[in-house]
Parts: structure tokens; C-alpha cells; sequence
């Protein structure tokens, strides 16, 4: 399978050399090649509902080993850059990834504001549940 191209020297810190170097080391991030990064932007663009927003979590989570963490920040929320969205670091996942994950889903939670509210629902903010 292809893997990634390394970034520019001092660009990354993805720990690249050490994840080829180790055997035992788990080598999903180093798959994720920029074409298929794009297509993840993509199909992030595409979100529709919350379902579907935990759905792609889930996805990322399976291709990448790295969890996707969605949750309202520890003060008021009144914009979508009060909700954390934080892709987390692991060996070999490219710094690109980590940010670019994290913007595009702040793009789609800013156009589809009912999938925000979800967020906030999940944590009895309107009283359900």
C-alpha cells in the first residue's frame, strides 16, 4: 500500500522514521496519502446529521487509529469555535492532518448549525434525556 510522502524536514513532527523503523508499530496514519486525505475533507464537507458526523468519527478512528474528540469547550459556548474539535496526535500522523480534520468540521458544524446544537444536546443543554 502506498504510504504517505514524508513532509519537508522541521515542517512535521509526525514521527515517521520511527513508526517504519518499529515492526510492531501501527502504520494506519502513514496510509492516509494526501489524495485520500482530500477525499476525508471531501466526505467531511458532506456531513449531514449528527449520526453522520459520529459516523465519520468512527471512520477516522478505524483508518487512522487516532481519536476524534467533538465536545463543547469548559466555557460558553456562543460560536462554533467554542466546541473543541481535537484529532489526536499520534505517531506518524501528519501535523497537515491534525489541522485540516479539525477545520473542516468547524466549517460544516458553522453551515449546519443544527448538527452543533446535536453537540450540545449530547451534553443535556436543552434538556433532553
Amino acid at each position: 500500500m502506498p504510504l504517505r510522502v514524508e513532509c519537508p524536514p522541521g515542517a512535521c513532527v509526525c514521527e515517521r522514521e520511527k513508526v517504519l523503523a518499529d515492526p510492531a508499530a501501527d502504520q494506519r496514519p502513514l496510509l492516509i496519502t494526501r489524495q485520500q486525505e482530500q477525499k476525508l475533507i471531501d466526505r467531511i464537507g458532506r456531513i449531514d446529521s449528527h449520526a453522520d458526523l459520529r459516523h465519520v468519527q468512527s471512520l477516522i478512528h478505524k483508518n487512522t487509529g487516532a481519536e476524534l474528540r467533538i465536545a463543547p469547550g469548559p466555557n460558553e459556548v456562543r460560536t462554533v469555535r467554542g466546541i473543541l474539535v481535537v484529532l489526536e496526535e499520534r505517531p506518524g500522523l501528519c501535523k497537515k492532518l491534525r489541522q485540516s480534520v479539525p477545520a473542516a468540521i468547524r466549517r460544516r458544524l458553522a453551515e449546519r448549525p443544527e448538527i452543533a446544537w446535536a453537540i450540545l444536546d449530547e451534553q443535556g443543554l436543552f434538556g433532553a434525556g
